[in-house]
């Protein structure tokens, strides 16, 4: 938990700086993201709130995920993260958003999305949207950590290639 702890304390520092706050939404990760932000002293400053939607009548009915979306694309899809980032933002006060959903294993996976496949969605208040998929290896445990660890990364990236004007 080392690595995640300084992980969440360097976002934090960026996040404070930047006077910029953040939202969760979570799937395959059950509140990971906001567990390890929140073991940060100070994260009330720049950490808004945590969404933990892991049906989809919770994306549906918390974060505004079309249904549409999910008969299509299915819950672990870029489509979905990236409307699951949209709507945790349009549901909070926060600048930055980021959602998580994936197949976490042991079962669950399929050829086309075999286990270990985690899709992320990161939005900004009047700024860009964003997606990716990533594939990681493992049990349960070490993929949602993964998760966690390239969801923070990401918000962290864009913190420092964007600096405020």
């Amino acid at each position: 938990m080392d690595s995640l702890y300084a992980l969440a304390e360097q976002l934090g520092q960026a996040m404070r700086q930047q006077r910029l706050t953040l939202v969760t939404a979570e799937s395959c990760t059950g509140g990971w993201v906001g567990e390890v932000v929140t073991a940060v002293p100070g994260s009330s400053q720049w950490y808004d709130r945590g969404f933990i939607t892991y049906s989809n009548a919770a994306k549906m009915a918390l974060l505004g995920v079309q249904p549409e979306t999910l008969d299509r694309w299915g819950a672990v899809s870029e489509q979905t993260v990236r409307e699951m980032a949209e709507g945790a933002l349009s549901h909070s006060d926060a600048n930055i958003a980021l959602s998580v959903s994936g197949i976490a294993g042991p079962g669950g996976g399929s050829p086309n999305k075999p286990v270990g496949t985690v899709c992320f969605g990161w939005a900004v208040r009047s700024g860009p949207v964003w997606s990716q998929v990533r594939h990681f290896p493992g049990d349960r445990q070490m993929i949602r950590r993964q998760a966690v660890q390239a969801s923070l990364l990401e918000v962290l990236g864009y913190l420092q290639q964007n600096p405020p004007a």
